[in-house]
């Protein structure tokens, strides 16, 4: 049999990705959900920083039962796209439920925020006379979506708004999108949606804002960054997921009824898409009651960050703490982040091991994820198993 060349370069490229020190692997986890996990094989729970289950709903009863009714009530599978019989009243509930909950004229369910992005992007930006406007620091389903719309590329360093402003004054354009993630998944830092907005009635432009990790954790009642900062406006669009905070699975957009009637029509992962289940679209209004009912959750995630901020005087890698559940520590080296992330498993506790292309070279980290469902002593534990393995210098007088 002739050797094939195509399969010989794809083993080649899988070698320099194992010495890369950038293979992953997945876990198989025989426990639910929720601040503590057990591998598959192993006798031993550990302690996981792992998740984006911000508010501990992943696991709660009522999203349990809410899961469950809507199954018998609607079954398993929508068994055809919304756009010829898969969409149920339960799906129409839930978009009607997300508008008002986030303080929108209407919404749109998709499978995945990854999916959603793709929507909006290649929807509205059709033309290689079209400019899209896009974080340096901006999630891949976003960067990936502007790669596969017909737009020209701009990005903008992250959260530079002067340099912003200079690309959209300077680069003529049919049609304008800025996008940006609000809370940025790698580093917790937020997006200046304000200024953004500004931006976008100052040049024409709309603005996409994805809130994956907002929604649920910001705002009153953990409506999401646009309600806590009030940027409201016919050029917004807010995507959202609802795999976080919200405790389900999915995704939806959320904007004027103009606009997310423009998606229905066009967005070619929404049209050509079995619809979602309906078992967890219709436990949707069941988790936007428990997220406005979680403020004591959202005051523990705060508390949290602070006590790990307090217990760390010291590190060999620097820190950075911005008010949100996602608390990077800048490693640097990809194979230094993977060993820092294996000692500390070795001590029972699980933190995220990022490197590159989730991150840029260089900037490989270990990425702690806050759980309202976590303890002070977990974090307390957290910090003495880092200690312990040399990450943190001891703090003078302790």
């Amino acid at each position: 049999m002739k050797e094939s060349l195509f399969l010989s370069q794809l083993a080649k490229d899988a070698t320099e990705w194992e010495t890369g020190n950038l293979r992953r692997e997945r876990k198989v986890l025989v426990l639910p959900a929720g601040p503590r996990i057990q591998l598959l094989g192993n006798p031993h729970t550990s302690l996981s920083f792992l998740s984006n289950d911000y508010l501990g709903l992943a696991s709660h009863p009522d999203l349990k039962d809410a899961i469950s009714g809507a199954a018998h009530s609607w079954g398993a599978g929508a068994a055809s796209s919304p756009m010829v019989s898969g969409h149920m009243k339960c799906h129409a509930d839930a978009e009607q439920a997300l508008a008002a909950f986030t303080g929108f004229e209407e919404a749109l369910l998709f499978i995945t925020g990854y999916m959603a992005n793709l929507a909006v992007i290649t929807s509205l930006l059709t033309s290689p006379e079209d400019v899209v406007f896009s974080d340096h620091l901006n999630h891949a389903s976003l960067i990936d979506a502007c790669r596969l719309s017909r737009a020209r590329i701009e990005r903008y360093p992250h959260l530079d708004m002067l340099a912003l402003s200079e690309s959209l004054k300077t680069l003529p354009a049919r049609r304008r999108l800025i996008v940006t993630d609000a809370v940025f998944s790698m580093d917790g830092d937020r997006a200046p949606l304000a200024s953004l907005l500004e931006l976008a009635e100052e040049f024409d432009a709309l603005i996409l804002i994805d809130d994956a990790h907002g929604f649920g954790v910001l705002g009153a009642q953990g409506r999401g960054s646009v309600s806590e900062e009030q940027v409201y406006s016919d050029r917004v669009i807010l995507m959202a997921t609802l795999g976080k905070a919200a405790g389900l699975s999915g995704a939806f957009v959320a904007s004027s009824a103009f606009l997310v009637e423009y998606l229905l029509q066009h967005a070619r992962t929404y049209v050509f898409s079995t619809a979602p289940s309906p078992a967890l679209v219709g436990a949707i209004p069941t988790s936007l009651k428990l997220i406005q009912e979680a403020d004591q959750q959202r005051s523990q995630l705060r508390m949290l960050a602070s006590r790990l901020s307090d217990a760390v005087s010291a590190s060999r890698y620097p820190f950075r703490f911005y008010g949100t559940p996602i608390v990077p520590v800048i490693v640097g080296d990809e194979g230094e982040t993977m060993c820092c992330a294996r000692l500390l498993a070795e001590q029972g506790i699980w933190v995220a091991g990022i490197r590159p292309p989730t991150v840029p070279v260089g900037l490989s980290r270990l990425r702690i994820s806050l759980s309202a469902a976590h303890t002070f002593q977990d974090v307390d534990l957290l910090v003495q198993s880092a200690r312990s393995v040399g990450f943190f210098k001891e703090r003078r007088g302790a």
